[in-house]
């Protein structure tokens, strides 16, 4: 049993709009109001990080929610301070809830004398005196592995499996599940089984980094309302590219739905003038003004999963209950009730 009245939620700069939906759901589920607690996460003049907690947290179960998106290094020092002023202020746990797990693609090292920045990163949030992470679809799973302290691993695949069922209703049937790589199959698959279609694989072949030289698509899409599934979208050349592809391959439409939508640089643009209809992200990173403003770019939230993860890691219950489908739609039970 839980030894603290109840959880208390601390949030730093990186997505403040999903830490006060979370406070929300959880005041929801609880019956009594839940805020945020009362902190400053400034910069001095010279961009050092200072943080200040103004409410008592001795003996308190905390969680830090803090995406490490751009700026990962910024969004990255505040959640490690913020731990820090924690631990020194006696928390009884700190658990850090990051939606986004920044440098998770550095998870290897693929040429001589690189690093595996993603292990340096687990290090350090152990070192700052986290003791549990919650996060979503990390970009490779073994990076649970990399810590020494429990990590539990939200699948955005479920809450991806309701919006489908809802937005594409009556047309289920020439629904196609698309992976953009070999890496990502996995991912598809499981999406692919949820809403009991088929799936295809874009193979694609890089000639350097950054580049995408040729791809061939595996599998026939004549027809079919293609979905890419990705776990994260950067500038997205290669989507776009992925999208044209499917459409000179015959399919009927394209769509995309991607776990966390980085959308740097060129991205929101090539959206907009790409083949693909829609593309579905969640709110784990903040979205900016143009990604708002795209017509093309839809938002799915994900503060009821977080925010009954959380219940339950506070209550010592299970988490992987909220992998299912079945779970989650009472969570979501508004959004998509008739699913």
């Amino acid at each position: 049993m839980p030894s603290t009245q109840e959880p208390k939620l601390i949030a730093g700069n990186a997505n403040p709009t999903l830490a006060r939906a979370i406070a929300r759901r959880m005041s929801m589920h609880r019956g009594q109001s839940l805020d945020l607690v009362n902190a400053r996460v400034e910069r001095f003049n010279d961009a050092e990080i200072f943080v200040e907690v103004y409410e008592n947290v001795r003996g308190e179960d905390m969680f830090i929610i803090q995406p490490t998106s751009n700026p990962a290094n910024d969004n990255l020092m505040e959640l490690l301070i913020m731990a820090d002023a924690l631990r020194r202020s006696s928390a009884a746990r700190i658990t850090a809830v990051i939606p986004y797990f920044g440098y998770a693609r550095q998870d290897r090292r693929t040429k001589a004398r690189t690093p595996i920045t993603a292990k340096l990163v687990a290090n350090m949030l152990t070192e700052a005196g986290i003791e549990r992470v919650l996060t979503m679809d990390l970009h490779a799973a073994q990076i649970q592995g990399f810590f020494d302290i429990p990590v539990d691993n939200l699948y955005a695949s479920p809450v991806f499996a309701l919006d489908l069922k809802n937005a594409f209703r009556g047309r289920m049937e020439d629904v196609m599940i698309v992976s953009p790589d070999v890496g990502g199959v996995a991912r598809a698959r499981d999406l692919a089984k949820r809403i009991n279609a088929p799936l295809s694989i874009v193979d694609k072949r890089r000639e350097k980094a950054g580049e995408v030289a040729e791809m061939t698509v595996i599998g026939d899409v004549t027809g079919k309302t293609c979905i890419i599934v990705d776990d994260i979208c950067d500038t997205a050349g290669t989507l776009c590219k992925a999208a044209d592809t499917l459409i000179q391959q015959g399919a009927a439409e394209v769509h995309a739905y991607i776990s966390h939508g980085v959308l740097s640089g060129p991205a929101v643009e090539r959206i907009s003038n790409s083949v693909m209809k829609t593309l579905v992200t969640t709110d784990s990173i903040e979205p900016t003004k143009a990604v708002r403003d795209c017509e093309a770019i839809r938002i799915v939230p994900t503060a009821p999963m977080f925010a009954q993860a959380i219940l339950n890691i506070w209550n010592g219950t299970s988490v992987s209950s909220l992998f299912e489908a079945e779970t989650l739609g009472p969570i979501y039970e508004g959004l998509y009730s008739d699913v």
